[in-house]
């Protein structure tokens, strides 16, 4: 196995690796994005839920306040039962009356707020329902992440593993050097010089003869298993090799 092959064994590893690092990091923020859209059903939740109390609120506090009229009423006609004066006797009519037209007050807000229950009680239904179905769906979508997550560390490790040996199977120790110091700038790091043009595949910058020539010989020396070169792109650097 020449030199450049064996770093395109290599390389391919490390673009495996690459590739679930990036998934690694992307797959927690695609569950906190789903966690954060639950985050703002379950606020229309609590705002239903927080309206409807609300509703119910005002409905006990006219009701409380019916039920202290009509007992001021019953306790002023108890009074007014026991007087002798008959000015007296009007006067606790008089005050009987209003508190009886406070009461009829009471009573139509009561009313008006029990009619608005029920469109609350739609909304916090409506709005738990709604809740319900997007939970069941995010907490399906986060475990399948957290299966994913598990997933990909199994593979990243058996890459790294792998990419060990793969390390070990470049015997040319300029070549691996050089590799490890560009594969963190350039990706790929080892490109074809593409015919007829003496293009390179990273940076598409056509080369000059004499880095084909350079490449042309590399692969030759390969064939016969002699000591190869590095031959790099004079624009990006990338090690380049006929295909």
């Amino acid at each position: 196995m020449s030199v450049v092959e064996a770093l395109l064994d290599l390389q391919e590893v490390d673009g495996r690796i690459r590739e679930l690092e990036v998934e690694l990091k992307d797959l927690p923020r695609r569950k906190a994005l789903e966690n954060a859209r639950l985050s703002g059903v379950s606020a229309d939740l609590a705002a239903a839920q927080e309206g409807l109390k609300y509703a119910q609120d005002r409905v006990k506090s006219y009701e409380d306040e019916a039920r202290e009229l009509k007992e001021k009423v019953h306790q002023l006609k108890l009074t007014q039962s026991g007087l002798k004066s008959n000015k007296e006797y009007q006067q606790y009519s008089i005050q009987i009356d209003f508190v009886n037209h406070d009461l009829e007050v009471a009573e139509s807000n009561q009313l008006a707020a029990m009619d608005g229950l029920p469109s609350a009680e739609r909304r916090v239904a409506d709005a738990q329902a709604r809740y319900d179905q997007e939970k069941g769906g995010v907490d399906q979508f986060a475990a399948e992440i957290d299966e994913r997550i598990a997933s990909v560390k199994i593979e990243l490790e058996e890459c790294q593993a792998a990419r060990v040996e793969k390390a070990k199977a470049v015997k040319d120790p300029k070549f691996m050097l050089y590799y490890e110091r560009l594969r963190m700038k350039r990706w790929p790091v080892v490109v074809p010089l593409t015919d007829p043009d003496h293009v390179c595949d990273g940076c598409h910058m056509v080369q000059p003869p004499s880095v084909d020539q350079l490449a042309q010989a590399n692969a030759r020396n390969a064939a016969a298993e002699k000591p190869q070169s590095i031959v790099a792109c004079t624009m990006c650097g990338r090690i380049l090799y006929k295909a």
